[in-house]
């Protein structure tokens, strides 16, 4: 399935949690109310095995373990990607591409910051990156500048060079640059087969505006809705008002959301009633009550905006 919408709509991509048991193995039953609490939410796909998952505290085996699970639980309902660039070297990479591939994903997502050293130069990291293509056949890609082991950002160019070998069908966007952005915009819009989808909601709607995709952001483990609606509404002359008070209910939540994360998103879907456990493999935890506190301050300010946009929000 392709992850770009032909008709010029825009999608909310999740970049999906992993739920966990308190023995930190990965709690299936949970992971299956995510996916439905995602398609319910009206996603147009989703992201698996990525920052979110915990990616870097899975092995190889539970990757394709969890995301099997995944397209098993969509049914082809919305079309998946997923990481896989996993390995010191580009061919053991290519191998796990093509391990997470054969799970039945729509493209493999490259983590740009294991394509090339931080030191190492553009020219290298192009270089790898074609040596993974030629060593991965005709597997779909995409990029993801994800802020570990640390942020590689791609350049405008260097992108629409990727974009034009038509292999790159996605690139989740991490730049917080709306110039950036529109650069990267303009240098793919002639592959009608690929989509950026930007992280930072700080600039959502201007980056709708732009011409990306759509959005995949951490947000949307919140309040998936929420992002819908954004994508869904951005554009209507008669809900200008409404669009602003959402961007600036995401603009001003910047810090909350990304405190303690994904410890603290698991926490709201928890207070939203899903059967959901808070074990995190990455450290990530709940320090104390004026944590919560906070939390729960967000989840009312979410229900307040809910009436005044009249959003139906899912149980």
């Amino acid at each position: 399935m392709n992850i770009v919408t032909m008709n010029n709509s825009k999608k909310f991509i999740p970049v999906m949690l992993m739920p966990f048991k308190e023995d930190l193995k990965i709690d299936y039953d949970a992971l299956d109310r995510l996916v439905d609490f995602y398609l319910e939410s009206g996603a147009g796909g989703l992201f698996a095995n990525c920052l979110s998952s915990e990616m870097y505290q899975l092995s190889v085996e539970e990757m394709v373990d969890s995301v099997s699970h995944i397209v098993s639980r969509v049914n082809g309902r919305v079309p998946i990607v997923a990481t896989g660039s996993f390995g010191e070297t580009i061919a053991v990479q290519a191998e796990n591409v093509k391990k997470i591939y054969e799970t039945g994903v729509s493209a493999i997502i490259l983590i740009s910051g294991l394509l090339a050293k931080e030191e190492d130069s553009e020219e290298v990291f192009r270089k790898n990156v074609y040596q993974l293509l030629d060593l991965t056949e005709d597997i779909p890609v995409g990029f993801y500048e994800c802020p570990i082991p640390y942020k590689r950002i791609i350049s405008p160019a260097l992108l629409g060079e990727l974009v034009a070998t038509g292999r790159v069908k996605y690139h989740k966007d991490t730049c917080l640059d709306i110039g950036n952005v529109r650069q990267k915009i303009a240098e793919t819009e002639a592959e009608r087969t690929f989509g950026l989808y930007d992280a930072y909601m700080v600039h959502a709607v201007e980056s709708l505006k732009a011409g990306s995709a759509g959005l995949s952001c951490i947000q949307g483990n919140y309040f998936p809705e929420l992002v819908v609606w954004l994508c869904d509404n951005y554009a209507k002359t008669e809900k200008q008002d409404k669009i602003a008070k959402v961007q600036e209910f995401f603009t001003s939540n910047m810090a909350v959301m990304h405190d303690t994360y994904p410890a603290s998103a698991k926490y709201i879907l928890k207070q939203r009633g899903m059967n959901i456990g808070l074990t995190c493999r990455n450290g990530s935890v709940l320090p104390g009550t004026e944590t919560t506190k906070q939390l729960d301050l967000l989840l009312q300010d979410f229900e307040r905006l809910s009436v005044e946009i009249d959003l139906k929000s899912i149980k």
